[in-house]
């Protein structure tokens, strides 16, 4: 049986002038599928049996063909935006027909030359598709354990909760709103530490190393913050976390563990309602 979407196992019927057709098993010579010239292997013979991926072209044709797709019906991919159109978004799946994203499977705006997690599957009319919705098709039995490093897609936003993230592309991830202090978008990959097993398997993920190693690096964002500013930061101990999240991205207990630490290594000093780096 032919199955749409997927790679079959085929056996060329006959041959003419524009390809070659492969017996769909069906015992009907119309239901055969044409494999188009370009594609028949040098010195194919009737009864061969070639790997085909079968999909609709664009007068909605069974065709098939021996390019290997990105993806297959029922996998989860990264796959870049070709093209929109008034019907809907075109990713490129690797094959000369691009993978057709519906209006209503685009659950946030999607940009031309940006790639998203997508989940391919069949329409009711047997073609092939793809939407942006995958949060069901994630699973939670991921091997990786606290302060595990990852990585993963943005493949939704919640202002409320945080960022969700598919970790290895299958695997439930979020970044909780108290560990994300820059600007993230669906589509973006990212690297992270889990910071949390919960206890039905999903991930909560920061994307910010442990505090001993994160502190050298806040320390460094502190002297580059007080330099672009002309050698004066508006910022100490006392300043509002928001205010210290939007110059630094940075947590305010973030800041003080790295302001601290350039103090001690006598760095930058305290000026008034502010900081000054050390000549």
């Amino acid at each position: 049986m032919i199955e749409i979407g997927k790679l079959n196992q085929l056996k060329i019927n006959n041959f003419t002038s524009f390809g070659a057709y492969l017996d769909a098993g069906t015992g009907i010579r119309s239901d055969n599928i044409l494999l188009p010239i370009k594609q028949v292997p040098e010195g194919a013979q009737e009864g061969e049996v070639l790997e085909v991926f079968i999909y609709r072209d664009s007068e909605e044709r069974l065709i098939a063909t021996r390019q290997r797709p990105l993806a297959l019906v029922g996998d989860l991919a990264y796959l870049k935006v070709n093209a929109r159109t008034r019907i809907g978004a075109f990713l490129d799946i690797g094959l000369e027909r691009g993978l057709f994203l519906p209006f209503q499977e685009q659950k946030f705006p999607i940009e031309v030359g940006k790639s998203y997690l997508v989940k391919v599957y069949l329409d009711k009319s047997q073609r092939l598709c793809a939407t942006t919705e995958v949060y069901e098709y994630l699973t939670t039995n991921s091997p990786y354990q606290k302060n595990d490093k990852v990585a993963g897609v943005v493949y939704r936003i919640n202002l409320a909760v945080g960022v969700f993230v598919a970790v290895d592309n299958k695997y439930f991830g979020m970044i909780p709103n108290n560990e994300c202090f820059k600007e993230l978008h669906e589509g973006d990959r990212i690297e992270a530490r889990v910071i949390r097993v919960r206890d039905d398997g999903k991930l909560d993920l920061s994307p910010r190393e442990l505090s001993y190693l994160q502190m050298d690096k806040d320390s460094e964002a502190i002297l580059e913050g007080i330099r672009n500013a002309e050698g004066f930061l508006p910022l100490n101990d006392k300043s509002n976390p928001l205010e210290i999240e939007n110059r630094l991205k940075m947590s305010k207990a973030a800041f003080k563990r790295a302001l601290g630490k350039l103090l001690k290594e006598n760095k930058v000093v305290k000026a008034e309602d502010g900081l000054r780096e050390k000549r």
